[in-house]
């Protein structure tokens, strides 16, 4: 790994590395914030990922969430994964902003050309993790995830298919149903085929039933975002998770849109859910 930079805040540090990323094929960055009770040694520290929505990169939640804060105040490191490979030179990666370059969808490319550099699900939760707790004073058995958007949905398909190494999970304005929307049509038929049966294990609706994820989920959404009605559909996650018996606190907030103004507003109610599970 090679540190790019370090940024002093709230008494911790904002780093940015890059690394050569065998699940991608290719050169990733990522910044992870080490609040100041890393640097005292000792216990290690919990973990939590933030997994940001399309058109972003590691820097959105870095410069706009206020996590540092958050993070220092209750001794955890977040780490803050980019959102696909960049740079790869696949025709037509950056045509859009919904698919290819800052649209990774947290899935495991199946069809050509993505399937070589676009393994976004191996990547967060699996490579990076493995990276985190090689190089930072972070706790492997006291880690979380959460997101926002597409990140929300990474969030949420995370800690459904590894519950063995995600405790806590929470998201904000989560693309719940992909197999039924838009943006997740669009880029679960573009990264794996006309096949719908095989989308089925990026979507956390579809994946509730069977999981072994037990902890409670908690997601938030603004009542006034655009995209709620077309794209997010938290009625459907409402349905599977109480089928499933998967314990979810969702909240809805009048007048909040889809932003980060949104995100900040409530970053502390997610930091002290996963706390909670964290250091039971």
């Amino acid at each position: 790994m090679e540190k790019v930079k370090s940024v002093a805040s709230f008494g911790g540090a904002l780093q940015v590395w890059r690394h050569d990323s065998a699940a991608t094929s290719c050169g990733m960055e990522f910044a992870a914030y080490l609040p100041p009770q890393a640097e005292k040694g000792g216990a290690k520290l919990p973990v939590l990922f933030w997994l940001s929505g399309l058109t972003c990169t590691w820097a959105n939640a870095a410069e706009k969430a206020g996590f540092q804060r958050l993070a220092a105040a209750h001794g955890m490191i977040v780490v803050f994964p980019d959102t696909s490979p960049r740079g790869v030179n696949l025709p037509g990666e950056d045509d859009a902003y919904d698919f290819g370059s800052g649209a990774g969808f947290y899935v495991n490319a199946a069809r050509a050309p993505w399937a070589r550099h676009y393994r976004m699900f191996d990547y967060a939760s699996r490579e990076l993790p493995e990276l985190v707790f090689s190089n930072f004073p972070a706790d492997e058995n006291r880690v979380g995830v959460f997101g926002h958007s597409m990140g929300g949905h990474g969030a949420l398909i995370c800690a459904l298919k590894c519950p063995q190494r995600f405790r806590s999970c929470s998201a904000f304005a989560p693309i719940c149903a992909p197999t039924r929307c838009p943006w997740g049509e669009k880029a679960l038929g573009g990264y794996l085929g006309p096949d719908r049966e095989s989308w089925k294990a990026y979507d956390a609706c579809e994946l509730a039933a069977g999981s072994a994820f037990r902890g409670e989920v908690l997601a938030d959404q603004g009542g006034a975002d655009e995209f709620l009605q077309t794209q997010l559909h938290p009625e459907f996650l409402r349905e599977s998770f109480s089928a499933a018996g998967i314990p979810l606190r969702a909240r809805e907030h009048a007048g909040y849109d889809h932003s980060y103004h949104f995100i900040a507003s409530f970053a502390a109610d997610h930091f002290s859910h996963h706390a909670k599970i964290l250091s039971a």
